[in-house]
């Protein structure tokens, strides 16, 4: 028997990656590649025994009926023993005058428990007794309805108990490795 030829394919050759397109390390890649997500700026809190504020992003609405938000929080952090403690939590949204507290709450050299808040203007929420700080956008109290495991962080599911609207205008947002205004007259384009 004879061999049988195959037929001839053509060779592909891999062009170089351009430098902006070269990936990172897992971990690294996803930092960079979030970083490019603008989001606003939160600091969750939660009252009691083991009292804790944290700055965040990682906020999200889920429902409207029933109100339902969430926060993902890392189960390294002190923030996350505090919500599963208190079974409930606030998020305080920054406004754009606000960068000071959202630098002060993702500091971890802060005082830890209550005395954390000794240096900052807030009132405790009438529905979950965390912390809400003064002067922000809006604040939301909520009670702990579940918890899910997300990788090394917890997603914890609220139920909206409490909200309310402040007086300020600009909002404090989150961009690129660092905070910028979005200011409050901003309109969405067609």
């Amino acid at each position: 028997m004879g061999s049988v030829e195959e037929p001839s394919r053509p060779v592909l050759k891999r062009l170089p990656t351009p430098a902006s397109r070269r990936r990172l390390s897992a971990q690294a890649g996803l930092r960079e590649v979030m970083s490019q997500f603008a989001t606003g700026v939160t600091v969750l809190t939660a009252g009691g025994e083991r009292a804790h504020g944290m700055t965040a992003n990682a906020v999200t609405s889920v429902s409207l009926e029933p109100p339902m938000v969430l926060c993902c929080v890392s189960r390294a952090a002190r923030m996350h023993e505090a919500i599963v403690t208190a079974g409930s939590y606030a998020v305080t949204v920054l406004a754009s005058d606000q960068k000071d507290l959202a630098k002060y709450f993702a500091d971890w050299r802060r005082p830890a428990g209550i005395a954390q808040f000794d240096s900052v203007d807030w009132t405790a929420g009438p529905q979950t007794g965390a912390p809400l700080l003064d002067g922000a956008l809006a604040w939301l109290e909520c009670e702990l309805a579940e918890v899910y495991e997300g990788g090394d962080h917890s997603i914890f599911l609220g139920k909206v108990v409490a909200s309310s609207r402040g007086t300020a205008q600009d909002s404090l947002v989150f961009y690129s490795g660092g905070y910028h205004q979005i200011d409050g007259r901003v309109r969405a384009s067609a």
